[in-house]
């Protein structure tokens, strides 16, 4: 899948690989380092509905990078919404911007923005997520298989830790549409399927949910409990908002806290679970490290300028080797949520207020 590792600590050195052109010419709005066009950077963000990370922690720390190299920028969120999407990025386009970082919402939107993009000579980075047959010249994200590895050994723990002998796991995968839940899948697959084969644990009911819409994920583990008569010991939640739902729907039914419930993000939502006993863990990803990688990339492109990252990802469908920065995300559990605030992710004033302050004092959070 990969080649190389390229480490948090390396990310901010990236080398610089000479003033390579990003474009075919000029006329086409090419970005080489002796075009007269002025560097400006254009952001396509997801959505605000999957993950409160997209406007509360990548959009603020993109925008300090890029203030701080004194680069002109356009940040803008899409609000799952494919058509929006092409429209943001056809406006980005039109009015000069000479990078274009994007997180897709699916391969075939991403890819036809992609193209154009390139079409137009303007220099295109894959944010977070892998567009599939893309064409973007630098992928930033997380070693997401890693994650969904950490996903399957932090519920196994957690069975382990309540005592649970052959549990029926359910799955509550992100949206098909998303690379992204294919790799996590494909990671909490390689912990959990060796133990569904031999035995030790039972494959409950598994559902993929569009768009990562929690509502939808909601209706759906809803269904779940309802068709295997409530017999679900753990769920593999992909991210900390579907671990929220399916949370909601087991303390409709007085089961919250008996049956362990992954996540993913480390939002104050999750982690304020974690703390109530609710969700079994998440993953922490340290967004400015991401954001910082792929603004440093990013303004180096809309400069003319390219870099080497000492690694690569492979493009099943486009048959190619994407030069990527993949960081390495956290395993977080009650006893160590005290980290991510003391990284300044999430604030102690948002994950402490109220009900929470007693339980934060027991988890250490000062």
């Amino acid at each position: 899948m990969r080649r190389g590792i390229l480490t948090v600590a390396t990310v901010g050195l990236l080398a610089t690989g000479g003033l390579a052109a990003c474009g075919d010419d000029s006329d086409s709005g090419g970005t080489d380092a002796g075009s007269d066009k002025k560097a400006k950077i254009g952001v396509i963000l997801p959505d605000s509905k999957s993950s409160g990370r997209w406007e509360n922690a990548d959009r603020k720390y993109l925008q300090a990078a890029f203030e701080a190299a004194g680069v002109e920028y356009d940040i803008q969120n899409a609000q799952d919404d494919k058509n929006q999407f092409q429209t943001i990025a056809d406006q980005m386009i039109t009015s000069g911007v000479t990078a274009l970082m994007i997180v897709n919402l699916d391969s075939g939107t991403g890819k036809a923005v992609l193209d154009k993009a390139k079409s137009q000579g303007v220099a295109t980075i894959d944010y977070d997520r892998l567009t599939l047959g893309g064409s973007a010249e630098y992928y930033v994200s997380f070693d997401n298989e890693v994650v969904g590895k950490l996903q399957g050994e932090g519920l196994s723990k957690c069975l382990t830790d309540k005592g649970v002998q052959k549990p029926v796991v359910a799955y509550l995968n992100g949206s098909p549409t998303d690379n992204n839940a294919t790799l996590f899948k494909n990671g909490y697959d390689s912990v959990l399927k060796p133990k569904f084969d031999s035995g030790e644990y039972t494959k409950g009911p598994e559902q993929s949910v569009p768009a990562w819409d929690p509502a939808q994920a909601a209706t759906l583990f809803e269904q779940m409990m309802t068709k295997s008569g409530g017999k679900i010991d753990g769920v593999l939640a992909a991210n900390d908002a579907l671990g929220n739902a399916a949370i909601s729907v087991l303390k409709k039914n007085k089961l919250n806290g008996k049956v362990p419930v992954t996540g993913q993000d480390a939002d104050v939502q999750g982690l304020q679970n974690i703390l109530a006993g609710d969700q079994c863990m998440t993953v922490y990803k340290a967004i400015k490290q991401e954001a910082d990688a792929a603004a440093e990339l990013a303004i180096a492109l809309a400069k003319g300028e390219r870099k080497e990252t000492g690694q690569v990802v492979k493009d099943p469908e486009g048959n190619r080797d994407v030069p990527s920065v993949l960081l390495t995300p956290k395993l977080i559990f009650k006893e160590n949520v005290k980290d991510v605030v003391a990284d300044g992710y999430v604030t102690k004033e948002a994950l402490c207020a109220g009900a929470y302050a007693t339980l934060c004092a027991e988890a250490g959070i000062s």
